[in-house]
């Protein structure tokens, strides 16, 4: 209901300061200046989704053929000490931990295009445990403050930018994006598991938390000894040969099932699609 008041507010505000400058200052441009920009908004919305479609297509497809061929189901066994705690009303194996799971890691690898379906995935899964479809529940906002702190091991794709608009040293952002993405995501779990009353002081929970701190300042120390362009490509081959690993696996354990990997793989591309155009409106 908010958002209603919120978008009406828009138009109404937008009208009346509008109309103030035009009788006030006599400014006859802004009414047409406005008209303009609404229609370049919506036509800025249809790309953006447009630009989405492929990549929406193609991950959802891949993110079928997994839970077809078990890797999903697999990858939510694996993380379900640590997902119950974190997100207690997932029941154990629903496939939103499995896209939960491969956002963050798309994320990680610094992979935006691969991370935003992923994201979208699991929020539409998340959405069908929602018992209160018009709010977010407490699965929904834990998910959304881990994909926006976007805990960031190597970030390729702002060192692929960096690299071409010409920046001297394109790696120069790698350690303090790691340090800022990773203290954010570890605010962003101690605050809302307070408020979520979750019990952070659960051996699981620690012990994850404790690793994974271990581990960044291991990898923060590993790669100081490393020159910049050997940071540089190190990064942008690990990134890339992990993205496509997990294709790969996802594709042989579709083999191993004896899946039609192909038919899987368009069902899934055919959900891209309607996501792409079910966002439109809300963009």
């Amino acid at each position: 209901m908010v958002l209603n008041y919120i978008w009406i507010a828009f138009f109404v505000v937008a009208f009346l300061i509008a109309l103030a400058k035009l009788v006030f200052w006599g400014d006859t441009a802004v009414f047409p200046a406005m008209v303009e920009s609404t229609f370049s908004s919506a036509k800025t919305a249809f790309e953006i989704s447009l630009g989405l479609t492929g990549v929406l297509a193609l991950w959802l497809g891949i993110m079928r053929i997994g839970e077809r061929g078990g890797v999903v189901s697999v990858l939510a066994r694996w993380l379900s000490p640590l997902f119950v705690r974190l997100f207690p009303d997932i029941p154990k194996g629903h496939p939103a931990t499995g896209a939960i799971f491969m956002n963050i890691a798309a994320n990680m690898l610094g992979l935006d295009n691969a991370a935003t379906p992923m994201g979208l995935k699991a929020m539409e899964e998340l959405q069908k445990l929602n018992p209160h479809k018009d709010t977010a529940s407490n699965p929904m906002i834990m998910f959304l403050v881990l994909n926006t702190s976007g805990l960031t091991i190597i970030p390729i794709s702002i060192m692929v930018y960096r690299a071409q608009l010409g920046a001297a040293q394109p790696t120069d952002v790698f350690v303090p994006l790691l340090l800022a993405t990773f203290f954010s995501t570890l605010a962003g779990i101690i605050c809302v598991s307070i408020y979520q009353r979750i019990n952070l002081l659960n051996r699981t929970l620690l012990l994850t938390l404790g690793g994974a701190t271990l581990a960044v300042a291991l990898l923060i120390a590993g790669l100081g000894s490393l020159s910049r362009v050997q940071i540089d490509a190190l990064s942008t081959s690990v990134a890339n040969i992990l993205l496509f690993l997990i294709i790969m696996v996802f594709i042989l354990a579709g083999v191993r099932r004896r899946i039609n990997v192909y038919d899987a793989f368009i069902d899934g591309a055919k959900e891209g699609f309607q996501t792409a155009v079910r966002i439109i409106p809300y963009l």
